[in-house]
């Protein structure tokens, strides 16, 4: 048994962020129907693409079934769609499903157990909501471009869609509370989130600065702002991350390094001077480590119980036997073109796992299937 197993959701998202969210439901079971217009889910034409197909498409777009639509010119056909899911998301500008006749007010008056998530880039309200957004923008406006990078040098986006990514999460957490309280209530709601906001929720660090100082906080590069050591090393062959700044870690990392006498140093006492004075101390620890390989210490480190793990690309993290243990890759049932193996949903449920079942759809694979299930009116639109 899935865990969303009788549960509709209609998917009217495009790109990364909606798409993103209505995998995570379709991974723990729920039926989504992907409502692409004429043309296709612009992701399709991503690259890589492997027997001409988009291998990011095909990632993030498991366990659904596609439906071409024209809108504009089928409204019915997508009312009656409507009527028959249990979530409908979207990531289209804020205002364009008023615009459709298919608002949160107008919906919920026809159809009051559906359930409307809305995707955007800077929200439903306020200066902004009609701007475009993008990851790259969002990432910008959120401070994280600004706070990325080396401490003198140009902002730096992080090369993962982390906005994108972190509303459909959001989304997807926001959809399964909404399906909850309708167990309760009896009634949908509206569930709103946005990239600006996904993005800003992840500088609790940041935020916290700013709370208490009132001041910007500056960019540190590799530097941790209430820790130290705590960064990553370069060794004589590689590059390591190193966790150092318990009291019980400190002697020992020291004494493991060739400097027993570092923590008498009135600089580096405390984690509050090692914070305060970080940059000596790394030209000290980074002098150090690059003397000897990197398994050196990572042995070394292992034995003294001091976190310690090496610095991985992506290919090298994906082949990891602890990566194989846990299971990070999945091999796609049906797959015949395209990719045959993609990432696994990323958590676990012990009596409802998630899966992935079946590759992205091929536009409109599953058009006519869903269209001779629906009222006789809304199929010969």
């Amino acid at each position: 048994m899935s865990a969303l197993a009788g549960i509709t959701v209609l998917d009217l998202s495009t790109h990364l962020s909606g798409p993103y969210c209505t995998m995570l439901l379709g991974d723990l079971g729920a039926d989504v129907i992907k409502v692409e217009r004429p043309g296709g889910d612009e992701a399709r034409t991503m690259p890589p693409f492997v027997d001409g197909r988009s291998a990011p498409f095909d990632v993030w777009n498991r366990n659904k079934r596609s439906i071409v639509l024209d809108a504009k010119k089928e409204p019915e056909t997508l009312r009656a769609l409507i009527a028959q899911a249990d979530v409908l998301v979207e990531n289209m500008r804020p205002g364009t499903l008023d615009r459709m006749g298919m608002g949160w007010d107008a919906l919920h008056a026809w159809h009051p157990r559906l359930i409307l998530a809305s995707i955007s880039g800077f929200g439903q309200t306020g200066p902004w909501a009609g701007h475009g957004g993008f990851d790259l923008m969002t990432q910008g406006m959120a401070g994280l471009m600004a706070g990325n990078g080396p401490a003198e040098g140009e902002p730096h986006r992080l090369p993962i869609a982390i906005s994108d990514m972190t509303a459909g999460m959001h989304c997807a957490i926001a959809i399964l509370a909404a399906l909850n309280a309708r167990h309760a209530t009896g009634q949908g709601q509206r569930v709103e989130a946005s990239l600006f906001t996904s993005a800003l929720s992840l500088g609790v660090y940041e935020a916290a600065h700013v709370l208490a100082l009132g001041t910007r906080p500056e960019r540190l590069g590799q530097a941790h702002r209430g820790t130290s050591p705590y960064r990553a090393f370069p060794a004589a062959d590689g590059w390591l991350t190193v966790g150092a700044a318990q009291a019980n870690f400190w002697p020992r990392f020291c004494a493991i390094i060739g400097v027993p006498d570092l923590p008498a140093d009135p600089r580096f006492a405390t984690n509050a001077d090692r914070v305060a004075n970080n940059a000596a101390l790394v030209t000290i620890i980074a002098g150090r480590m690059a003397e000897k390989p990197r398994d050196h210490w990572l042995t070394a480190f292992a034995e003294a119980g001091i976190p310690a793990e090496p610095v991985l690309s992506y290919d090298e993290a994906l082949a990891h036997p602890q990566a194989e243990a846990m299971q990070v890759l999945a091999t796609i049932p049906g797959a015949t073109e395209g990719i045959r193996a993609t990432l696994a949903t990323p958590f676990s449920l012990s009596a409802t796992p998630p899966a992935v079942r079946t590759p992205a759809p091929r536009l409109d694979e599953h058009g006519a299937a869903i269209r001779a299930a629906l009222p006789a009116r809304a199929a010969a639109e």
